[in-house]
């Protein structure tokens, strides 16, 4: 037996091909071969993630590398030599068809792919899938057959990780963004440049600080974590703020990392993270109302209970005003109509406010009634307070994107505390009439008010309107029994 058969190969592949001189493996005279041929291409054959047969024109086994050694059991010194896989790799009644199959393939162009039972060594039965092709001579002529081959499980779970990864970069509803070592995007489906607001080939290798205005640093924190330890056990939500020709989008994502290995490597080595993420702002936002809605019902609730044992109705009055306060403003003001409450005719005239109620603004503490003396507070035309009075509505006010100094002389200009930047007045409405307005003040720290909370601060009003028509009506009661 040759060097080369022991080896699993051998360098005949049909009869026609010239022999060479010696039986060693070594070139005719006056011809040059590479030192090592042999043993190099028996290296290439063994190191194959494929089984890899070959036959030669006659259908005599000539290749056999270790991968198909480690499928059927058969090592290559027993395979190479042998007429095709009758008796041995193939059972009797199938062996005319597999070798029929497989020798076609010298006749057809191409690669032929079939799928048949092949026998181990012990004697058990190995559904294969085989792909083999004609292997031509120096003349063009075919001289022989390879054939590839790999048990059908392993190929069909191969082609489904192709499958899968191909549809979740298409087809796929959620985003799905594979970064590199580098915390670049590497590769994007369609629904994740949607989310990103970018084309799918223009954010590839750009830095999320690029396409993210907010959230970027605990994205990037999640991907080098996932990169140093692995996947975490759970998907985490991330609030972001995606860049948009528009402007800034706050977002909300539910996001899941798996770590990528590279599987021909030893160790793993990371190739990147696979983030995916799904859009889940509005489920969010919509716990986020419930939870506020609940919040400030209960608080309406527990208002109304300390207020129905206050004696006094005007310390009631504050009572609601301060249970108001909690999550809601920072500071709050109760102004009334100088005179008396006033009917839809004369608020249309000028107004006059006079300042009744007033949160603490240094140590923490209840509102406390005052205005004793009837001074009207000096508000400018056009201040939110009158203008609330004049729509018998709300009004929103924000101080806007200026400087601290600047916001300052906007709050003290209208007599609110000098840290107030965003504004809401409600009117109070008793009977048909207007009693006054209560203002609601919230500081830099907090965001503009909003429509919702016009419409919780006009309920608010609405409790403080009763309360204050009621000690106005106590207190002009003895003035009447005195006349």
């Amino acid at each position: 037996m040759s060097a080369s058969r022991r080896s699993g190969t051998t360098d005949e592949l049909g009869p026609d091909e010239p022999e060479r001189d010696g039986r060693d493996g070594a070139p005719p005279a006056g011809e040059e071969s590479p030192p090592g041929g042999s043993d190099l291409l028996a290296a290439l054959l063994d190191g194959m993630d494929a089984a890899l047969c070959a036959f030669d024109a006659a259908g005599v086994v000539t290749h056999w590398n270790r991968e198909a050694e480690r499928i059927l059991g058969w090592s290559a010194a027993e395979a190479v030599g042998r007429h095709g896989f009758a008796g041995w790799a193939v059972r009797e009644a199938d062996a005319a068809e597999v070798e029929g199959r497989l020798m076609s393939a010298m006749d057809a162009p191409g690669r032929q792919v079939h799928e048949f039972a092949l026998l181990t060594k012990e004697g058990g039965r190995v559904l294969v899938r085989t792909q083999s092709a004609a292997v031509r001579g120096p003349d063009g002529k075919p001289a022989g057959v390879y054939c590839a081959f790999s048990e059908v499980h392993a190929q069909i779970d191969l082609e489904r990780s192709i499958a899968l990864s191909e549809a979740l970069f298409e087809d796929a509803s959620w985003g799905v963004v594979l970064v590199d070592a580098d915390l670049r995007p590497a590769v994007v489906n369609a629904h994740a440049a949607r989310a990103l607001g970018v084309g799918r080939t223009s954010v590839l290798g750009r830095p999320l600080g690029e396409l993210l205005a907010q959230g970027v640093e605990e994205l990037e924190s999640a991907l080098t974590h996932v990169l140093a330890e692995g996947a975490p056990p759970a998907p985490a939500e991330i609030w972001v703020g995606v860049r948009t020709p528009e402007g800034e989008r706050r977002r909300c994502w539910r996001c899941g990392f798996v770590r990528l290995a590279s599987p021909l490597a030893e160790e793993p080595v990371p190739l990147g993270v696979g983030w995916l993420f799904q859009d889940v702002t509005q489920a969010r936002q919509a716990e986020q109302e419930a939870a506020l809605l609940r919040f400030r019902t209960n608080q309406l609730h527990r208002a109304a209970r300390a207020a129905a044992e206050c004696e006094d109705p005007g310390e009631a009055a504050t009572v609601h005003l301060d249970f108001a306060l909690a999550g809601f403003a920072d500071h709050a003001l109760i102004d009334r109509t100088a005179g008396g409450p006033l009917s839809d005719a004369q608020t249309a005239g000028p107004v006059r406010l006079v300042r009744v109620a007033v949160t603490p603004s240094g140590a923490p503490g209840p509102s406390r009634l005052g205005g004793e003396a009837g001074l009207p507070v000096r508000y400018g035309e056009g201040h939110p307070a009158l203008q609330c009075v004049a729509r018998s509505g709300s009004v929103r006010a924000a101080a806007g994107e200026v400087p601290p100094e600047r916001a300052r002389e906007w709050a003290t200009a209208r007599q609110w505390p000098q840290d107030a930047v965003h504004a809401l007045c409600a009117v109070l409405r008793s009977r048909g009439r207007t009693l006054g307005v209560v203002t609601f003040l919230r500081g830099a720290g907090r965001t503009a008010f909003e429509r919702g909370d016009a419409v919780h601060a006009e309920d608010v009003a609405a409790r403080i309107a009763v309360a204050l028509d009621l000690a106005g009506e106590r207190t002009a009661r003895p003035a009447a029994d005195g006349e």
